[in-house]
């Protein structure tokens, strides 16, 4: 199954091998079961401001940056662009009920699947779309000995969010590797486009109330319905990944 994964990989983009030294985590609904908290605030901070979003819509746009959602909300509903400053505040007010949520657990099972992957030497680059320095700040301090500062991209990093791939691409340059040298682990639809635009190895894990199919669609190459799953089949993974770096798979 896995080396079947590989092999359509390395054929679809031409490379001549698969050899990963990082691996690139999303956060929101891969690190932390966060994407309740952010459904409930994405519908009441836009609500307050007359845009009708639906809690399904946090789930179809996530991965994307906060003001360019807002944007795009506003430019369906509105039928007009609004300027950087306006979107900017109105993403203040989705933070400022987001941090008024319940905490997030971190997801289970990832931080065991962290540190396989440390111990097997790769780097743990996280992704995402966020542009909270409080999250971006307890993220550095829940995963300490896991993830580095210096190995997050955030919205601060990037001029385009996912679905593009600059956020992964920057992640990347980060890491200091190579599209074939990289996993991304991802749960967003749009979080797997970007990271199929970067040619990047893509691992999706559903935990959110959308399809499966829709991770397939975008073109991951594996799709797990619970990080436990993925924890518990790394060892598989790996190894085929190894054959594939040791005996080229193209």
């Amino acid at each position: 199954m896995y080396e079947i994964a590989i092999k359509q990989y390395l054929r679809k983009y031409g490379f001549g091998e698969f050899n990963p030294k990082a691996v690139l985590f999303d956060m929101d609904g891969v690190l932390y079961d966060s994407m309740p908290n952010h459904a409930t605030s994405w519908r009441r901070s836009m609500a307050s401001f007359g845009i009708d979003m639906a809690e399904a819509d946090a789930y179809r746009y996530e991965g994307m940056r906060g003001v360019e959602t807002i944007k795009l909300m506003a430019r369906e509903q509105w039928h007009r662009e609004i300027s950087d400053e306006e979107s900017q505040r109105m993403y203040d007010e989705k933070s400022r009920l987001f941090s008024l949520c319940p905490q997030a657990e971190i997801m289970e099972g990832v931080m065991d699947l962290q540190r396989k992957i440390k111990a097997e030497g790769m780097k743990i680059v996280v992704v995402t779309g966020s542009g909270q320095h409080s999250l971006l700040e307890k993220l550095a301090a829940d995963f300490s000995g896991l993830v580095s500062p210096d190995l997050i991209v955030s919205s601060f990093d990037v001029s385009h969010g996912k679905p593009d791939p600059e956020p992964y691409l920057k992640g990347l340059a980060k890491a200091g590797v190579e599209p074939w040298q990289a996993v991304v682990v991802e749960n967003a639809p749009l979080g797997v486009r970007a990271a199929v635009a970067a040619k990047i190895f893509t691992v999706a894990v559903n935990t959110g109330p959308l399809p499966s199919d829709l991770l397939t669609a975008e073109g991951a190459s594996l799709v797990f319905d619970r990080m436990t799953e993925l924890r518990d089949s790394w060892e598989k993974i790996a190894p085929a990944m190894t054959d594939s770096a040791d005996a080229g798979l193209i």
